[in-house]
């Protein structure tokens, strides 16, 4: 999934996103956002490479921001790579579940959790990709980063501690404009070249992926089918005290990150059930833009959780895992990414 910078409903130019679901903590300053019952219907498609009119929404769609999808976005979407139908991501749920019962004799997350609960330190092996001077990341620059997923992943922002953490395992600087400057069109090539360690290490990439597109992710499900391509991929300019006014406090790293350990955006599938797939996220129709104070899209309980690492939003805006979102993480690392797995 690709991570975006989001900035505005209303414009006469727009790119379609998805909608999700999500959880909330902001205070009650009513934002001006569109409500599920005046979005368009659930389902309703918008033929690709058309704009929805300014204002418009779409309350149902796929996971990130892609043309046809819900939710107006004007420019900078966060991340619309790997976006979801509501039944791909049904089925990633259904695997889920059949490969913990498998596995460990249940899918009830939290008795599983209950059981099996251990703080997981993930290796990192962080590449980045330069052309000349540009993109070469410094030391502290890479430890920065690291630094600033272990106050995410551990509450320290204000959220839940999710019981994960990180440690740098490597880095390397690889000088190559092309893939640096497009690093979608060329990640066939640079990661399969770069990548270390297996199923459980991170390999986490820098590189000039644009000023709308911060960044982007596979699923923890796709390894066993490519795992070569496994990682996630950032623009470098999005670490902390990068260029990236508003997005350079490193949570483009932490929101694809999250993607990467089996998360799905806090708005996936909009006002319809089951979301995110998550108990204590509000489900929300549409995602966070800019830094909202208060908002509320569906009619079920729950304000829409607009700082959440999983919404859209300003980094300034962003900071907070609930604990369901941790035992999801915990739990899908165990179907998927533990040693000794064999699917």
């Amino acid at each position: 999934m690709r991570r975006f910078a989001g900035v505005s409903l209303c414009a006469l130019t727009v790119t379609v996103c998805v909608a999700s679901s999500s959880m909330s903590d902001g205070p009650r300053a009513r934002a001006k956002t569109v409500r599920a019952g005046k979005a368009l219907a659930a389902g309703q498609a918008v033929a690709p490479g058309r704009a929805l009119a300014a204002g418009q929404a779409v309350a149902a769609g796929r996971d990130g921001c892609e043309q046809g999808g819900a939710a107006a976005r004007v420019a900078h979407p966060r991340d619309r790579d790997g976006e979801l139908t509501r039944g791909q991501a049904a089925a990633m749920f259904g695997d889920l579940s059949r490969t913990l019962r498998e596995r460990y004799g249940t899918a009830d997350e939290r008795r599983f959790d209950t059981a099996r609960r251990r703080t997981l330190v993930i290796p990192v092996r962080f590449h980045a990709l330069a052309a000349g001077r540009t993109g070469r990341l410094s030391g502290a620059a890479v430890q920065g980063q690291i630094a600033t997923l272990n106050a995410a992943y551990s509450g320290r922002t204000g959220g839940a501690d999710t019981g994960v953490r990180f440690r740098l395992a490597g880095y390397d600087v690889t000088n190559r404009a092309s893939w640096f400057y497009h690093p979608r069109k060329y990640q066939s090539r640079f990661k399969p070249r770069l990548r270390r360690g297996g199923r459980g290490t991170l390999n986490l990439y820098s590189a000039s992926v644009g000023s709308d597109v911060l960044g982007f992710s596979t699923f923890p499900q796709w390894y066993r089918k490519s795992p070569r391509m496994d990682g996630v991929v950032v623009d470098y300019r999005s670490l902390p005290r990068g260029s990236y006014r508003r997005f350079n406090r490193g949570y483009t790293a932490v929101h694809e990150i999250g993607h990467w350990l089996g998360l799905l955006h806090t708005f996936q599938g909009g006002c319809t059930p089951p979301g995110d797939g998550v108990s204590d996220t509000p489900y929300e129709a549409t995602p966070a833009q800019g830094c909202p104070h208060y908002k509320d899209t569906c009619p079920q309980r729950g304000d829409d959780p607009v700082h959440n690492f999983m919404n859209y939003g300003f980094d300034s805006c962003m900071r907070s895992f609930t604990p369901g979102q941790g035992r999801r993480i915990r739990a899908v690392w165990a179907a998927y990414r533990a040693p000794g797995h064999g699917r």
